[in-house]
Order: C-alpha cells, then structure tokens, then sequence
C-alpha cells in the first residue's frame, strides 16, 4: 500500500563534552517530538500504533557507531525506521582539546492510505 506523509519534524540535540554520536543523536529526536502533537488518528480512523515513523539523525562524526536501536527508543509509537548520516556540527572548545557535537534529526511521519 502506498504511504501518505502526515508530518515532518525537525529537532536538534546536543554532547557538550562527550563525543558521543548517540546521545545527541537521542536529544535531536527527543527535541523534535517536544515540538509535535498528532491529533489526527480519530479522524482518518487509525491509531498511533498505525504510524510509520522514520527518522533521519546527522551527526558530525561517525554516523555507523550511533546506535540506531537506542535511537528509536525514543519514539513511543508506530513502525520506526532510523537511519544516521554524516552532518550536524562538531564545534571545537577554547583550547582544542575537546569539541561539542551537535546533530540534527528530522522525523517523519506518515500512514498507509486506504484503497
């Protein structure tokens, strides 16, 4: 069946100290879900458990080592599908000796349309 796009939501989540692509990775989506409210299930007569969720995360360095299951712990409902890329921020500190990673997470939402 084909797929109807519902929502796109956008977060962004920070390691201040830790280089630790997954955390921020998780505080991207966490970000992201804090801006969205889907009220629409009734309506088209799903349920939340309906949604596919896929979420893009972006991360400044080494995309392969986020851990794409802690990652979509995050998300409460629905079919989730994750996928991490390189992209976000890596914002060196004063003296070089460490940087803050930032990543971006996009969240997408969409549902089977009926025949």
């Amino acid at each position: 069946m084909a797929r109807v796009h519902c929502m796109t939501e956008m977060g962004m989540g920070v390691d201040i100290h830790g280089k630790d692509p997954t955390k921020a990775a998780q505080r991207a989506v966490v970000d992201a879900l804090r801006h969205a409210s889907l009220n629409f299930f009734e309506l088209v007569g799903k349920t939340r458990h309906d949604m596919f969720v896929d979420v893009v995360v972006a991360v400044p360095a080494d995309p392969e080592k986020v851990d794409i299951a802690a990652v979509a712990k995050e998300l409460p409902y629905g079919t989730v599908t994750v996928t991490a890329v390189k992209g976000g921020l890596a914002v060196p500190v004063m003296n070089g000796t460490d940087s803050t990673f930032i990543a971006n997470a996009a969240v997408i939402v969409s549902m089977e349309k009926d025949a």
